[in-house]
């Protein structure tokens, strides 16, 4: 995707979804559906989706969206995931629900190898695959699709550009990311750090870089260390649900956004990232922070669910430049790898994130 591309999008877009978030209750491994037996020969098809962990909010957004696609194709939908977001604790999940009959595989991985393995084993058996939500780099061969929100590459220029823009392209800055193993953070940490390489942001200094590992205390405790240990830090940048919302909590709790009655002589902490109106709508409306960006989670999991199914069936074929279609809401075309990107990125604003419920 083009910058020019990508402009357009962001302005045409002023109004879409990096990240999920912040009530994550974290319990042990589970499936939420009782439909768990595996799927006999004339049963329905069964498609299973694996988040990073049970309990983040980004992935429970879309749920409905998944089992909505599901039932209009005469499909079974079920979610199970692990408690924690380590880099192997989605190993055991795939191997069990292989052994329960699943027909297809959505995973929001959380290694881009440590799985590859396992993947194996299941595509040997007849399962598909389907990497969501973020790519697995390296590791395409083991997956058969990938379901991504928007161009990726797009993403890291995008925050830089986004977090620039609030504070005046001058200042530092810190990052509050995931986890060190998150395949799309990652990706988007290292667009963010080439970016900041270009002219335009030259008086921009990035200080630090945490990891909250997408846990609502483990994220506040960083976001608070960054306010303690950077004296005059104009920003944090959290592309990730938990992230911001948590940095967006600590930021309100001691006064110091902008305009904020701790703000004092630099004009206070700005905080941005990527995360879910639903969330982040109380801090906007409050002047917390006064603009994020995501994509659209409910209509990425609607297309993923109707991607499964069609596999499953083999009315959807895969292939470079082959396309399917999706009623109601467009046609989609694989890209290399058989990625399939199903929207664009929205920025959230106090005027226009009461149009968002996700």
């Amino acid at each position: 995707m083009t910058r020019k591309r990508f402009a357009v999008c962001m302005l045409a877009a002023i109004a879409y979804t990096v990240l999920g978030a912040a009530a994550c209750e974290r319990r042990g491994a589970r499936s939420t559906t009782a439909g768990t037996q595996p799927s006999s020969a004339g049963g329905p098809v069964r498609i299973v989706f694996i988040p990073k962990s049970m309990g983040i909010a980004y992935y429970e957004r879309m749920y409905p969206e998944f089992e909505r696609a599901c039932q209009e194709l005469g499909a079974q939908f079920d979610k199970v995931g692990p408690a924690k977001t380590d880099a192997t604790s989605q190993i055991p999940i795939i191997k069990d629900q292989v052994q329960q009959g699943a027909r297809v595989i959505l995973l929001a991985p959380n290694s881009a190898d440590a799985l590859n393995p396992e993947l194996d084993a299941a595509r040997a058996r007849g399962v598909k695959i389907i990497s969501f939500n973020q790519e697995m780099p390296g590791s395409e061969e083991h997956r058969d699709a990938c379901v991504l929100p928007c161009d990726f590459d797009e993403v890291g220029p995008s925050q830089i550009e986004l977090l620039g823009s609030l504070m005046n392209y001058e200042g530092k800055f810190a990052i509050l990311s995931a986890t060190t193993d998150a395949t799309d953070q990652n990706y988007w940490l290292k667009g963010m750090a080439e970016t900041l390489k270009e002219p335009k942001y030259a008086k921009m200094e990035q200080v630090d870089l945490v990891y909250g590992d997408d846990q609502p205390e483990k994220a506040r405790k960083e976001a608070e260390g960054l306010l303690t240990r950077h004296r005059g830090l104009r920003a944090i940048l959290a592309p990730t649900s938990v992230g911001i919302e948590q940095t967006a909590k600590a930021v309100q709790a001691r006064g110091v956004y902008p305009g904020g009655p701790n703000a004092g002589a630099s004009g206070g902490v700005i905080v941005t990232g990527l995360g879910n109106p639903n969330l982040m709508r109380g801090y906007v409306k409050e002047g917390v922070l006064s603009k994020f960006a995501l994509w659209d989670p409910p209509r990425e999991a609607y297309v993923a669910g109707h991607l499964a199914v069609g596999l499953a069936k083999g009315t959807i074929e895969l292939g470079e430049g082959k396309a399917f279609t999706v009623p109601g809401v467009g046609e989609f075309r694989f890209g290399k790898h058989n990625v399939v990107i199903t929207g664009g990125p929205l920025v959230f604003t106090k005027e226009n994130i009461d149009q968002y419920q996700f």
